[in-house]
């Protein structure tokens, strides 16, 4: 999980390099911290609902086991 985790923090240390170096701003640096500060903010928002509200037996792997779930859970 650490290894998964430094290649997406790797991933985005990069876009973000290569978006400031094409256009250094401090209002593109400022963009791209919010960008990054509300992604995260809403996928533990998304997470937090689910495990809490929707189906607290149930530990979600991702959005995409989320989807498979409902999917699943509709159709019966």
């Amino acid at each position: 999980m650490a290894i998964k985790a430094a290649q997406f923090l790797m991933v985005a240390g990069l876009a973000a390099f290569v978006v400031l170096w094409r256009d250094p701003s401090w209002t593109v640096g400022a963009c791209l911290v919010l960008l990054g500060w509300s992604c995260s903010r809403a996928y533990y928002f998304v997470f937090y609902v689910v495990e809490r509200y929707v189906d607290p037996s149930y530990r979600f792997a991702g959005l995409l086991d989320f989807a498979r779930w409902l999917a699943r859970n509709r159709r019966a």
